[in-house]
């Protein structure tokens, strides 16, 4: 329908859901998609202690290795709330995902342009008249 579509991988989830980056970006074109981007495993506040708990119960052999690439991609913490690092991480695994990312995106033809959007047809709401009793 002309409409730009962007899909957002996310959470990528460390030694868990990494490795279906590739194939989602594959899916997405398929289905139309023209731009995307991606999340690294956020943990703020209660999501930090619900998330491991579900790790556990989960994927109890890959809890350690997740949590420590969590950690190696946010500077020995958790969670990094830094504006400019939150969304993709640092450190050695999370260069290493922005680069399969962008190879991805290259490859399924992602992100090679961008798309002025029309906004002419939209209107600003116009003031409601008060009700006078």
């Amino acid at each position: 329908a002309g409409v730009p579509v962007h899909v957002s991988v996310a959470p990528v989830i460390p030694a868990l859901t990494d490795h279906d980056m590739e194939s989602i970006l594959r899916e997405c074109v398929k289905a139309g998609a023209t731009f995307a981007s991606y999340t690294l495993l956020r943990l703020p506040w209660e999501v930090k202690d619900i998330f491991k708990q579900w790790l556990e119960e989960h994927y109890p052999e890959r809890a350690n290795h997740v949590m420590s690439l969590v950690r190696q991609s946010r500077g020995g913490k958790e969670y990094d709330s830094n504006f400019t690092q939150r969304k993709s991480g640092t450190g050695p695994f999370a260069e290493l995902l922005a680069k399969r990312f962008k190879l991805a995106c290259v490859r399924h033809g992602l992100n090679t342009s961008s798309v002025a959007l029309a906004t002419n047809r939209f209107r600003s709401p116009q003031p409601q008249q008060a009700f006078s009793f």
